[in-house]
């Protein structure tokens, strides 16, 4: 069954990234992780497209997003809609609801895949001891508030709603720990130093708090093995997108 992109209005900013930017997401929909071999259903690697224009993989974008939207769908449900899978907003919304993410229906999808990362944070501040939550306000220079996790998502989400460059590097910080813990490998992101440390302090405690959710997740079905870290890439690479114009700014600003 060739793979077939349905027109997704979440998706189609793909078209407009560095082919760089979707390796990691490409390897991921044709790679398990986990013993590094392809999955079992995937076709990505399989259609001409892929093998015309890899590893240009802005050439053929559209496979990978068809690709995504297939794991997303079920295998029966997608034959019977004339084999595409279910649009983004969709898996979106499934991943958040797997992994017990308050969110509004009606909410952009990027506020929703805020939700899912605050989610995951959230979890994370509640693991950490006192000290690695003051650690953590060092390094971003932050002074003045509590260390308790309250406060410290209180903060992080003020930087959300804010937007900016902030809020864009505070995505990268989640969704390269999460990755990690996920995949095994984080994102190629070259931040400053300030950057790197917030990083280092937050990779452990997040990599424990989806360790736990992920171990009971794989017992419910391969698909969410593909679905919630491409979920966490795509938000990534939507506000990578978005910002822009800041990944020249990454070595001059700090958070």
């Amino acid at each position: 069954m060739a793979l077939k992109y349905r027109y997704d209005a979440d998706l189609e900013f793909l078209k407009e990234l560095d082919s760089r930017d979707l390796d990691q997401l490409v390897e991921l929909l044709i790679y398990d992780p986990k013993d590094k071999e392809k999955r079992i259903s995937e076709e990505l690697s399989e259609c001409e497209e892929f093998k015309k224009y890899y590893p240009h993989h802005n050439r053929y974008w559209d496979k990978i997003a068809a690709e995504l939207q297939k794991y997303g769908g079920n295998t029966f449900a997608n034959l019977l809609r004339g084999g595409v899978g279910v649009v983004y907003r969709e898996i979106l919304m499934d991943v958040c609801d797997k992994l017990k993410v308050n969110y509004n229906k009606y909410s952009s999808t990027e506020m929703i895949e805020e939700n899912l990362l605050m989610k995951i944070l959230k979890d994370a501040l509640e693991e950490m001891s006192e000290e690695e939550r003051k650690e953590l306000l060092e390094s971003m220079g932050v002074s003045g508030i509590g260390v308790t996790p309250e406060a410290l998502f209180g903060l992080f989400q003020a930087i959300f709603r804010a937007g900016g460059f902030k809020s864009y590097q505070l995505t990268v910080i989640i969704a390269n720990a999460v990755l990690k813990a996920l995949i095994g490998r984080g994102l190629s992101f070259a931040g400053n130093a300030a950057l790197t440390r917030t990083m280092a302090i937050l990779t452990g405690p997040i990599g424990w708090a989806v360790t736990a959710l992920w171990t009971a997740i794989d017992i419910a079905g391969p698909a969410y093995r593909v679905t919630i870290p491409a979920v966490i890439e795509i938000s990534y690479l939507r506000k990578k997108h978005k910002y822009a114009e800041f990944d020249n700014l990454a070595q001059e600003v700090k958070l």
